[in-house]
């Protein structure tokens, strides 16, 4: 199979210094900062650009305000429900004591802020111990739209300091409603949160459509439930997305939970897979292939059910423990299902296009791209070329570059 390799001229809007916007943000905390104050800076579990240098500028900020920083994994059920396996997440990110220069506490153990039925809520709202134990919190998020509904909050501070901070016991309190629930119980929970004084403020981030950072807003506490949906607007509005919007088989290169919560994401691919809640009228994919995890997923293969076929390389890098602990905190349990699997890349091809139907040789509308974060380098197939012939933002780099070697696994991207 050859394929053209295209360019997608997307805008940039990444920030020329990110870090000294950090820098310039934080000085809005100046009053908020007490020497030898305890501040805890939550963390998540996402490959989120300059992710461990904004953490050392937090740092040093609080240090240079004669504050004792320290950092805990917010990031719920992940690192496979331990607290080894979340301080183990935040390793891969280059997030520990030797980069950021302030320790990381790592714990399961949760203080309940509001039992069952408090504040006129249907679930209990927890806190991570060492958070709740601090003398304040920071929160660093990048805010973006959610893989699994649309709301006025979705990925962000506000969902960190709800099921982040909540660690496995909060993310089961709101996953327990489905979907419902996290449309409808993160924003008043989160409010919770916020209201019991613990939260000092929250580094909102934003990136572009190449995965950069184009937008740094430091929010104090009583700023983040009003502003932070403009800031998930500014996200949606500049998301990358597929070049067409209809293709037979997608070929995904690799999945991970660095790259979504999800492991692809579904406002890239259009497969949301849970129960009720309908697929986007666009793209509209055929069959999807997905052949590799990421190292940085540490073995959690949430989302891989999503496909239709995987490959044999991607199967052994799946550890069951760790995909569980996330798939079943979730509630969402078709996503952890595994496809049909084949040896090679070509063979999982070959399976993906022939569950397609008939379709004329020559004409198949096959898109290969690395994972759903980096889509500006795509291949496409003949029949998606021509579609995109006078496209004003596409430029053509290869053509006829065939997608598999000799031994049937895919070239280089």
């Amino acid at each position: 199979m050859q394929l053209s390799k295209i360019r997608q001229r997307f805008k940039s809007h990444g920030l020329q210094d990110p870090i000294g916007a950090v820098r310039e943000q934080l000085a809005r905390l100046d009053d908020l900062i007490r020497p030898r104050a305890r501040i805890a800076i939550a963390v998540g579990s996402r490959g989120i650009d300059n992710l461990s240098p904004i953490i050392k500028e937090t740092v040093a900020y609080v240090n240079g305000r004669g504050g004792q920083p320290f950092i805990v994994p917010a990031m719920g059920s992940h690192g496979g429900a331990t607290a080894e396996g979340q301080a183990e997440v935040l390793a891969s990110y280059g997030v520990s004591e030797q980069t950021v220069h302030a320790p990381v506490h790592a714990t399961m153990e949760v203080v309940e802020l509001d039992k069952l039925g408090g504040a006129g809520l249907p679930i209990g709202v927890f806190m991570d111990r060492h958070a709740y134990e601090s003398d304040g919190v920071i929160l660093i998020n990048r805010i973006k739209p959610h893989t699994d509904f649309h709301g006025r909050c979705e990925s962000g501070l506000m969902k960190m300091a709800l099921i982040g901070l909540g660690k496995r016991e909060g993310a089961l309190a709101v996953h327990r409603f489905g979907i419902a629930g996290l449309r409808e119980l993160i924003a008043p929970g989160a409010r919770r949160v916020l209201a019991s004084g613990k939260i000092l403020a929250g580094v909102g981030l934003v990136e572009d459509a190449f995965h950069k950072t184009m937008v740094v807003k430091v929010l104090k506490a009583d700023e983040i439930a009003d502003e932070e949906p403009g800031l998930l607007e500014v996200a949606r509005t500049n998301m990358p997305r597929l070049p067409v919007k209809t293709i037979d088989v997608l070929v995904i290169d690799r999945m991970g939970k660095d790259i979504s919560g999800v492991g692809m994401d579904p406002n890239i691919t259009g497969r949301i897979g849970v129960a009720g809640e309908h697929d986007p009228s666009a793209p509209r994919v055929g069959a999807m292939i997905v052949c590799d995890l990421t190292d940085q997923s540490h073995g959690n293969a949430i989302g891989v059910g999503l496909a239709d076929v995987i490959t044999q390389r991607l199967y052994d890098k799946i550890e069951q423990g760790a995909t569980n602990a996330n798939v079943i905190t979730s509630g969402f349990l078709d996503r952890g299902k595994i496809p049909v699997s084949a040896a090679r890349d070509r063979e999982a091809f070959d399976v993906a296009l022939r569950s397609c139907g008939p379709v004329s040789q020559g004409r198949e509308r096959i898109i290969r791209i690395l994972d759903t974060l980096h889509l500006e380098d795509v291949y496409v197939s003949p029949a998606v070329l021509d579609e995109l012939r006078d496209a004003p933002e596409i430029d053509v780099l290869a053509r006829d570059v065939e997608m598999f070697d000799e031994a049937g696994t895919l070239r280089p991207f």
